[in-house]
């Protein structure tokens, strides 16, 4: 279904919680399907693809994470849905920070995974910018690749990497790079110790994009946040599926 520029599902029983699922930077709403089994027995979960990916608008870059986050809230108000639980990875953690910034009365809790307040430099993000704009999105995947997943996964379940990278090959490349400058320009670590709701933040141990200490930070400036360190790249959702569904639901519903 669509808003008409936000694609999304909206899927569980009637009545349950709502729990908003918002994907990381170059991959869909398909990024959670290792979490919906064992979601859907708890909450009505509402997945969509972010500005610029999947079957979303692509409108022109860059992008802002005012923008993506206020996709999240127009996206609820279409669907009167007045308050939810929230769980976003790397980019989708990054608009769950500044939905817990902005729109806290919108959220009963925020799971903030393998993301930070600020990630990476502006140096990094425009010679990615450039290189995708020029090369195509194919220039980066590999190397995108080796970020999200460590090398022993990749052999263990080389079907699940390569559906992933499906997602990242399709992603068009103004979306894409209109979502990395809403990544560079976005800085809230100043503003975390304003986030009173209840959080979770999820780690990997190898991650090399959003490295443990851009949880840690975000962890110890909030309040009574819960951190937790998997043995995952950068997507710990796939690397380490039980554990993070496991800890997730622990949180979610605790």
């Amino acid at each position: 279904m669509s808003t008409g520029r936000i694609n999304y599902k909206l899927e569980g029983k009637d009545g349950a919680p709502v729990l908003v699922l918002s994907n990381s930077l170059g991959t869909t709403m398909e990024m959670w399907q290792p979490q919906m089994p064992a979601l859907l027995e708890h909450f009505r979960v509402l997945r969509y693809d972010a500005r610029g990916h999947g079957l979303s608008w692509v409108t022109p870059a860059p992008y802002s994470i005012e923008q993506l986050g206020g996709d999240v809230i127009a996206l609820l108000d279409q669907l009167d849905i007045r308050q939810a639980h929230f769980c976003g990875l790397s980019m989708g953690g990054m608009v769950g920070v500044w939905l817990g910034v902005n729109h806290p009365e919108r959220f009963f809790k925020l799971a903030l995974c393998n993301t930070g307040a600020k990630i990476g430099v502006a140096q990094t993000w425009n010679a990615r910018i450039d290189q995708v704009i020029r090369e195509g999105m194919e220039s980066i995947a590999g190397t995108v690749i080796d970020r999200w997943f460590t090398a022993a996964y990749q052999s263990r379940e080389p079907a699940n990497v390569e559906t992933v990278k499906q997602m990242l090959l399709h992603t068009d490349r103004i979306g894409y790079t209109g979502s990395c400058a809403a990544i560079r320009d976005m800085d809230l670590r100043e503003d975390l110790s304003g986030i009173k709701l209840p959080v979770l933040v999820i780690a990997g141990t190898h991650d090399q994009s959003t490295p443990p200490q851009d949880g840690k930070l975000i962890a110890e400036r909030i309040a009574g946040a819960q951190y937790m360190e998997l043995d995952a790249a950068h997507l710990s959702n796939w690397e380490q599926t039980e554990l993070f569904n496991r800890h997730l639901l622990a949180f979610l519903k605790g």
